[in-house]
């Protein structure tokens, strides 16, 4: 074991005390209590009161107009790039430092996805290199952003706030207004995370949440659709429910649709979980703050901490080594799950996965260092109870 690797690993029996998971969801509150409801009412699939419930909570919580739940964070996204008619011939502009999901979702239309890199302040969009990139790249043709290599329309960028910090918005959404594209958040992490005061989502045209199994709040799975957009609210709401006519008794559809709403037993959980949301970041905050004074005095490794713009719910906190070295960012990782603390690399950049390597793509050096260098840490909100003022 390298002094490296055992010094993190002395941080988490001292702070930790016991073995921890990544993020494991906290089911303390009235969860059962509401699932049970749906159980006993009959009311578990798609039709139910928790729906809306849940719906009003993120509304009152991100303060967004319009929230739409649906099955998943991916069908979400899916059902943003379809409803701003993004399809074959296009392309959207999206980190290489993300899930896979948002360039899954861009391929569910027929569109490429269009790889850019990222900045180390937040770990989000490069708006500056961006901007420099797209004023060699493309063109505008008929009031169309044309990539003049490949001949396509870049229709959107979607911006990701990687693990919860807040990309920089203001920068985004500049560079969008000049080039007359949409802004698209993927705020799948970032629940609970703000920009200069503002709940992220609510600052591009469109975003997206997740609820899966490992995030702050949980719906075991699910995600929303977030606008502040009255027409695209209603048309995305109606494509994600079927695309079905309202109908005492027939099945009429109009287009293309999906059946991406999110049952109300995962609405009854998200209800429940919405409800302890403030507590979870307050414990979050509690344990980012207990790892950032723990790791400031090892050397060769850095606590990533929020940008100055924003503030983070600290969804997964990580570590960054000083240097670019995989191989020993590789060991720090063996080290730390053998002694029962999970811990785990950046997701593999989506330019390096076999099925995006032909994928049009920028100068993405930032990216790549960073992948070598990063390492998630466990992040449980329930993990606070176990510091020493916990």
């Amino acid at each position: 074991m390298t002094s490296l690797s055992k010094n993190i690993v002395t941080v988490f029996q001292d702070l930790l005390k016991a073995p921890a998971s990544l993020h494991e969801p906290c089911f303390f509150g009235n969860e059962w209590a509401y699932v049970k409801d749906c159980i006993d009412t009959g009311w578990v699939s798609t039709a139910g009161s928790y729906v809306g419930r849940f719906e009003e909570m993120l509304q009152d919580f991100t303060n967004a107009k319009h929230v739409i739940a649906t099955s998943s964070g991916t069908a979400a996204l899916h059902a943003v790039f379809a409803g701003l008619e993004i399809g074959a011939g296009d392309e959207v502009i999206i980190p290489a430092l993300t899930f896979v999901a948002t360039a899954n979702a861009v391929t569910y239309t027929g569109a490429t996805p269009h790889f850019a890199d990222v900045e180390t302040t937040s770990l989000g969009l490069d708006a500056s290199k961006l901007r420099a990139y797209l004023e060699v790249t493309t063109e505008q043709r008929d009031g169309q952003l044309i990539n003049i290599k490949t001949g396509r329309r870049i229709t959107a960028i979607a911006c990701m706030h990687t693990f919860g910090h807040a990309s920089d918005l203001d920068a985004l959404t500049a560079l969008c207004d000049d080039y007359g594209i949409d802004l698209i958040e993927d705020a799948a992490e970032s629940l609970g995370s703000y920009y200069k005061g503002r709940h992220t989502g609510n600052h591009g045209r469109v975003s997206t949440l997740s609820f899966n199994g490992n995030k702050t709040v949980t719906t075991g799975g699910g995600g929303a659709i977030m606008t502040n957009d009255d027409a695209l609210a209603q048309k995305l709401r109606h494509i994600t429910t079927t695309a079905k006519q309202a109908h005492k008794w027939e099945f009429i559809h109009d287009e293309i649709g999906y059946n991406y709403r999110l049952p109300n037993m995962n609405a009854a959980l998200g209800c429940a979980q919405l409800e302890a949301l403030p507590s979870f970041l307050k414990q979050k905050r509690q344990l980012a703050e207990a790892y950032a004074s723990a790791f400031a005095d090892i050397e060769g490794v850095n606590f990533f901490t929020e940008p100055a713009w924003g503030q983070s719910n600290y969804w997964l906190n990580l570590l960054m080594l000083e240097a670019a070295d995989s191989t020993l960012r590789d060991q720090v990782l063996e080290a730390t799950n053998d002694a029962k603390f999970m811990t785990r690399a950046a997701w593999r950049p989506m330019h390096q996965l076999k099925m995006f390597m032909d994928c049009p793509r920028m100068d993405l050096s930032v990216t790549e260092d960073v992948y070598a260098r990063l390492i998630n840490i466990p992040s449980s909100p329930q993990l606070a109870a176990h510091l020493p003022n916990g």
